[in-house]
C-alpha cells in the first residue's frame, strides 16, 4: 500500500526543485521502503548538498528508512550555526581542500589553480572515473551534472550553479568557505603542478627579450617546466581574486 511523506528543503537546495516544491512543505509518495538517501535523491536532491536531516524532529543519518507519515525537514550545510548535538552527514571539511572537476568546468580549474588550490581537470573524464578518483584521493567533485553527484561513492562534492566562470569561482569560494585558503599564484594553471622560485640567469635564453628587462622575479612548474613572472595578466588576476 502506498504511503505519504511530508518534506521540506532549505536554502540552496530548493535550487534542486520545481517551483511549486521550493520553501515549502510538500506531499511525496512513499512507493516502496527505502533510505532516506534513496528517497531524497529521488527527488532530485544530491546527498552530496545536504548535511542535517531530521525526521520527526529527530536528526537521522543517510540509512534512516523512511516510513510513512514522517515529516523531513533536509538542511544544506550550516555556516554559522552550532547544530554540534546532531548527525552532520557532511565529512569534516578537508584542511587543504583538493578538487576534481567534471569537463565543462575547464575555465573554473584554470582560476581554481591561480588560487592555489590542487584542481585535477581533464576533458576526456568519464563520469565513473570521476567518481572513483574523488572517493580514492578524498577529492571535492564539482560538477554541473547532480545525477554524477549521486553517485553512492561520492561522498564530498558540490553542484555547480552558475555558467558564467568568473561567477562560478566566486560561488564556489563563498559556498565552500575557501577564502582563508587562497595562496595566489603557488600552482600552475596549465597543468596544476606546483610553482618554485627559479633563478632568471638560469632560464633567461628561455624568456621573451622584452621581459628579460622588464622583470627579475620567475617561478617555474615543478611538472611542466612552464616559467610565470608578474606580467599584465598577474595585475588582471589579482583584481579577480579582490573581488571573491
Amino acid at each position: 500500500m502506498q504511503g505519504q511523506v511530508t518534506i521540506r528543503f532549505y536554502e540552496e537546495l530548493n535550487d534542486f526543485l520545481p517551483p511549486e516544491k521550493r520553501k515549502r512543505d510538500f506531499h511525496q509518495a512513499l512507493n516502496h521502503p527505502g533510505s532516506v538517501k534513496d528517497f531524497i535523491e529521488n527527488i532530485g536532491v544530491p546527498h552530496t548538498e545536504i548535511d542535517l536531516i531530521l525526521v520527526n524532529g529527530r536528526s537521522v543519518d543517510f540509512s534512516y528508512k523512511v516510513q510513512d507519515g514522517d515529516r523531513i525537514s533536509v538542511y544544506p550545510v550550516f555556516e554559522s550555526i552550532d547544530i554540534t548535538p546532531v548527525t552532520r552527514l557532511r565529512p569534516v571539511p578537508l584542511r587543504e581542500p583538493r578538487f576534481i572537476l567534471d569537463q565543462h568546468l575547464g575555465k573554473l580549474a584554470h582560476y581554481l589553480r591561480m588560487l592555489g588550490f590542487d584542481a585535477l581537470y581533464r576533458n576526456d573524464y568519464h563520469d565513473p572515473e570521476l567518481a572513483s578518483v574523488s572517493a580514492r584521493e578524498g577529492r571535492i567533485l564539482l560538477t554541473c551534472d547532480r545525477r554524477l553527484l549521486m553517485r553512492k561513492t561520492v561522498s564530498k562534492g558540490y553542484f555547480v550553479r552558475s555558467r558564467d566562470p568568473g561567477k562560478q569561482l566566486r560561488e564556489v569560494v563563498q559556498r565552500l568557505d575557501l577564502r582563508n585558503a587562497i595562496r595566489p599564484f603557488t600552482r600552475c594553471m596549465d597543468c596544476n603542478g606546483l610553482l618554485e622560485s627559479v633563478d632568471k640567469q638560469s632560464i633567461i635564453k628561455e624568456l621573451p627579450a622584452r621581459t628579460r628587462s622588464e622583470f627579475d622575479e620567475f617561478r617555474r612548474c615543478k611538472q611542466c617546466g612552464k616559467i610565470y613572472w608578474k606580467g599584465s595578466h598577474y595585475d588582471r588576476m589579482q583584481k579577480l581574486i579582490g573581488g571573491l
